[in-house]
């Protein structure tokens, strides 16, 4: 993108605006854009959901009223190839919202720094409390400020028999 004048993070800023704007109106949920360079070019990659999961067919069209909206609006001006997906089932939490919407589920929590000279923590969700996520692991409630949460991510949880098996 050098020579252009914009950025990959203000080329994803400027698409997560319109993006979120068009799929919210349509209940669908925009969790991550990612606008990188990869072997094949750049790459601009949606990630959406909605209540019950997203379908192919869900993706098919998202992509395509995105990307003529990006035509329209002639936000990145080199080629790129779109790529609209599900999070999947080890989805990214990034915002209080999340982790408030899976309370009660497992996930793996990596943080910027140590607690009691640790920086993973695998645990339940129990629930958010001020600026601290609370997270019951091996039976114990730990608080982990927001602020301090590097990276979480849903884990599958072979005990959960709450969906239907495929």
């Amino acid at each position: 993108m050098e020579g252009q004048g914009t950025t990959a993070q203000e080329i994803t800023d400027r698409v997560r605006q319109l993006a979120a704007s068009l799929l919210t109106a349509d209940g669908f949920e925009l969790v991550e854009v990612e606008f990188r360079r990869e072997p094949r070019g750049w790459v601009l990659r949606l990630y959406v959901d909605k209540e019950g999961g997203i379908t192919l067919d869900d993706c098919t069209q998202i992509s395509r009223e995105i990307g003529r909206n990006l035509d329209v609006e002639d936000i990145i001006l080199s080629p790129y190839h779109l790529e609209v997906s599900s999070p999947g089932l080890t989805r990214s939490l990034k915002s209080e919202k999340d982790f408030v919407k899976y309370r009660n589920r497992l996930i793996k929590v990596t943080t910027r720094q140590a607690i009691g000279n640790r920086r993973q923590w695998r645990g339940r969700i129990q629930g958010v409390e001020g600026d601290q996520i609370q997270i019951e692991v091996d039976g114990e409630l730990l608080q982990i400020p927001l602020s301090n949460v590097a990276k979480a991510n849903l884990e599958i949880d072979p005990n959960d028999r709450s969906k239907p098996r495929r």
